[in-house]
């Protein structure tokens, strides 16, 4: 994870604003959530936007269109190929439950769970074709999903954007070099990263339970 984070933070800003686009594009309609998670570029892109390599407005917009219509374009996948959506799903996202998480969530939450799920990679993925599977109404999961998606891309563009500041003050306090700083960043995104996946793992059986 650490690699991926500093190779994309080097990236020139018209990419690394693509990348903020896609990924998040990407997860649901492609099952590309599941193994990487869209919030990834976003940070990326916030950190970017405090060097001012680019505005943070623009990390949000790209980050909200790509969740927007990638989560769209899942619940459409979900709604036209019903049960063999399920039937792609990797084997160990159904031995570890992330797959009925996501039915019970829709199922109990409605067009909640639209919110709610973009907080987990894996229901992030899965969430909105299960959506479209279940019947929910196309305007009910829109609205909902631009929701989502508004609140998820600011709160993590802007956590982006707090971690570059934090670290270029401790850069100009304690004579680091950019290299060191970069490092920084890298390592505590990564664990931001690890804790958030790991407290979504434990709300499942919680939530089951």
């Amino acid at each position: 994870m650490d690699r991926v984070l500093a190779v994309l933070v080097a990236l020139p800003p018209a990419l690394v604003l693509a990348l903020v686009f896609l990924l998040p594009a990407l997860e649901a309609s492609t099952f590309l959530g599941l193994f990487v998670p869209g919030e990834i570029a976003v940070l990326v892109g916030g950190v970017v936007a405090h060097s001012d390599r680019l505005p943070l407005w623009a990390v949000i917009v790209a980050a909200v269109a790509g969740a927007a219509l990638g989560d769209q374009a899942g619940y459409l996948v979900g709604r036209r190929y019903g049960r063999r959506l399920l039937a792609r799903t990797p084997r160990r996202f159904v031995r570890s439950g992330e797959l009925r998480r996501a039915l019970d969530l829709v199922r109990r939450r409605g067009a909640l769970a639209v919110v709610i799920g973009r907080w987990a990679a894996a229901l992030r993925a899965l969430v909105p074709g299960i959506a479209g599977l279940s019947g929910m109404p196309q305007a009910t999961f829109t609205l909902a999903n631009v929701a989502g998606g508004l609140l998820w891309s600011v709160t993590v563009a802007v956590l982006g954007f707090l971690a570059g500041a934090s670290y270029r003050l401790l850069e100009r306090r304690l004579g680091l070099g950019g290299e060191a700083v970069l490092a920084v960043i890298v390592v505590v995104v990564a664990v931001w990263l690890w804790r958030h996946h790991r407290a979504a793992r434990r709300t499942g059986p919680a939530r089951r339970g």
